[in-house]
């Protein structure tokens, strides 16, 4: 039996331990440092994933995948750079393996300046999504889902999640200067498609729930089958 630590007691004790205190922890098969590890970050995995897919089961599916295989490969983190973003990094290379199982593209460097200028040009002007707050927020994230893939990814990663140029970088597998490139091209797309209404909308889009989220800890903690906490 798995017994969960459940999200009122993850936020008393979520400011007690650092990543790297509980990355040790978890590689003795701490299953509340692994949990605490995991609720931390759900929101920026799942936004690494949601860069690339679309549906919501699969998207949880790969965020288990993902979590499954770090703490499988916990001796591998060498902290050379932040658990986050080698977490991170692991998500996205499930998700690319999901989308080449389906042969829509071999590599996440494959768009093209076509589908840039295509995209550019935007939808209509609907009324419907005049309305602020979660109505509006919808609407930015449609916008985001319109870019292709590497676009959409950098920007996801550097204006929603607010991964430094270097840690996206490091998460896509490409050099600095190729995220700069790809972000400042992805900015002046989405302003085409949305004007200026973006902004302060971004924050709040593609959230992880306490549902879903207490979903894919169950879960992982289960198929790893790690047991009661004492």
């Amino acid at each position: 039996m798995v017994v969960s630590i459940g999200p009122a007691t993850f936020e008393a004790r979520a400011g007690e331990d650092t990543d790297e205190a509980l990355v040790q922890r978890a590689r003795a098969r701490d299953g509340a440092a692994f949990e605490l590890l995991m609720r931390r970050h759900n929101q920026r995995v799942y936004r690494v994933v949601r860069s690339l897919l679309r549906d919501a089961d699969e998207i949880e599916d790969v965020i288990q995948q993902a979590y499954l295989q770090a703490f499988l490969h916990l001796d591998q983190f060498g902290g050379n750079a932040r658990w986050s973003t080698w977490v991170c990094r692991i998500a996205i290379n499930e998700a690319l393996a999901r989308i080449r199982q389906r042969g829509r593209f071999v590599s996440i460097d494959a768009a093209s300046e076509e589908a840039m200028a295509d995209f550019s040009k935007g939808p209509g002007d609907d009324p419907e999504r005049k309305a602020a707050g979660r109505e509006f927020g919808g609407m930015v994230e449609q916008a985001i889902d319109g870019l292709p893939d590497i676009y959409r990814s950098v920007l996801i990663l550097r204006e929603v999640e607010g991964m430094t140029t270097e840690e996206t970088a490091t998460v896509l597998g490409v050099e600095v200067d190729v995220v700069k490139t790809r972000l400042h091209r992805a900015r002046a797309s989405l302003r085409a498609a949305i004007e200026n209404r973006v902004g302060e909308q971004m924050q709040n889009a593609f959230t992880f729930g306490n549902e879903r989220c207490d979903r894919v800890v169950a879960a992982v903690l289960a198929k790893l089958d790690l047991g009661p906490r004492p």
